[in-house]
């Protein structure tokens, strides 16, 4: 995780976390996310490419959850010897899949910066339709900013 993407500052450039500074980081954020999967609502996931299924070369997960309407939100990232491969638009199909057909969502979620345009290409790939744009309403590593959000429902499909 370390070698291949979190500590990356080009990968987490538009993200909510920061690149990580050293080894020991990676290993807290790894225990920390370890420690949750007891919760039953907890989805965090490794991305490995199928040809060697050895190193992660990713991560995609449940960012929020609203039980009440069955919203999910999902967030990833991708090491960027990956970009533009089509394999996060892969991971993303199966995850919306997975929510869909095992969990009983109605509506999954995702955001972007709009200065990170190939992400919500992803998003466009996997059939979530694009629902606007909203001015300085969040904040990542650039600092306030503006975000695209894009989102499919069960009946969409």
């Amino acid at each position: 995780m370390f070698r291949n993407w979190a500590s990356d500052p080009e990968v987490t450039k538009y993200l909510t976390w920061p690149a990580h500074a050293n080894v020991d980081v990676t290993r807290v954020v790894l225990k920390d996310w370890t420690a949750a999967y007891g919760n039953q609502d907890y989805y965090q996931w490794a991305i490995v490419l199928k040809e060697n299924g050895e190193a992660p070369i990713g991560g995609i997960s449940v960012v929020a959850l609203n039980d009440d309407l069955s919203i999910i939100q999902i967030g990833y990232c991708l090491g960027r010897p990956w970009w533009h491969r089509g394999i996060m638009s892969e991971a993303l199909k199966a995850v919306i899949d997975f929510f869909f057909s095992d969990v009983g969502a109605n509506r999954i979620e995702a955001r972007h910066d709009p200065r990170n345009p190939y992400s919500g290409r992803v998003m466009q790939n996997c059939g979530m339709k694009y629902e606007g744009k909203m001015r300085s309403a969040d904040r990542n590593n650039q600092g306030i900013c503006d975000v695209c959000w894009y989102a499919i429902l069960k009946s969409d499909r």
